[in-house]
């Protein structure tokens, strides 16, 4: 039954007017109107400092990115999702899930934000809408996430998200010449509900706070 949920809540991001709405933030999925926005930020070398990918060398390349996403969001394949700030519409970064874990319920939450967006509590409101979504109403039991130990600035996101951190696997990557530490933070479904007592499926929530919706003629 967890398994079929978790399927049906994922397959909901399939379609192009499926929305995550918080109070300044719209998480949908990327499009290519979305092509000149996401360039702005993923051709500067400080977003990609402690990411796995390179910068985008050009408009060009982040195109031909996006058109591959939306072939894995129509097969299913792919869940991570647009940041639209909502006061003017504009893609600022991705939040969403980089690694499911069938078997065992869990899942790996990922973030990428414009760095002309930094320091305003924007990552935290998006992971925030991410972890509601992966405990109420996709219902996984653990929801993990992987940074670069040197950025710290990342490791406070997740735990003023509740995430609490789990230590270090030293030289786990070979990321761009050189061997990097990953620290993993994590929350799991019972912490998650201790915390936010309130929960509620994002779905079934009625008002502007947290909310899933459908948007017609877009």
């Amino acid at each position: 039954m967890v398994v079929k949920m978790r399927i049906d809540y994922l397959n909901f991001f399939k379609t192009d007017d499926t929305v995550i709405e918080t109070p300044r933030l719209r998480i949908r999925r990327m499009a290519k109107r979305d092509k000149n926005d996401m360039y702005e930020y993923a051709s500067r070398d400080i977003v990609t400092k402690y990411l796995l990918w390179r910068t985008h060398s050009d408009v060009e390349h982040t195109k031909r990115y996006i058109d591959y996403v939306t072939t894995l969001y129509r097969s299913g394949e792919f869940f991570d999702f647009a940041i639209e700030y909502r006061e003017n519409s504009k893609m600022i970064g991705t939040c969403g899930f980089a690694a499911i874990d069938e078997a065992n319920n869990a899942a790996e939450v990922g973030y990428v934000l414009s760095p002309d967006y930094w320091g305003r509590g924007i990552a935290t409101e998006a992971l925030t809408a991410i972890l509601r979504f992966a405990f109420c109403d996709i219902g996984f039991n653990r929801v993990e996430a992987r940074y670069m130990v040197e950025n710290t600035a990342s490791r406070r996101v997740m735990e003023k998200c509740g995430m609490t951190f789990e230590g270090v696997y030293r030289k786990k990557l070979f990321v761009k010449g050189s061997y990097r530490d990953i620290g993993v933070c994590s929350i799991l479904s019972d912490e998650y509900f201790a915390k936010n007592r309130e929960g509620t499926a994002l779905s079934k929530i009625q008002g502007t706070f947290f909310g899933i919706r459908r948007i017609r003629g877009k």
